[in-house]
């Protein structure tokens, strides 16, 4: 089974990452208020970006070392901002 991590933008424009095995419902939860108590207060969330992962323990080492960067480097992962040379 595939998993997926995945980047959301929240309504105050903070970002959000986690992990699935189904990306349109996990955004469905947050969305309804149901996703991580984090995002309650902040939807809608808008996904920008998401990778294929072969597994869980895969998707949670990725889901760990995404969240130590900053949110600069995050910004510039997903396209949001381009990086400086």
């Amino acid at each position: 089974m595939s998993w997926y991590l995945y980047i959301v933008r929240c309504r105050d424009e903070s970002l959000y990452t986690g992990i699935t095995t189904d990306i349109a419902r996990r955004i469905k939860e947050h969305n309804s208020k149901k996703g991580a108590f984090y995002t309650q207060n902040k939807t809608p969330v808008e996904l920008v970006y998401q990778e294929i992962l072969p597994g869980q323990s895969a998707a949670r080492k990725r889901e760990a070392a995404i969240k130590k960067l900053t949110r600069k480097d995050k910004l510039e992962l997903v396209g949001i901002i381009q990086k400086q040379r």
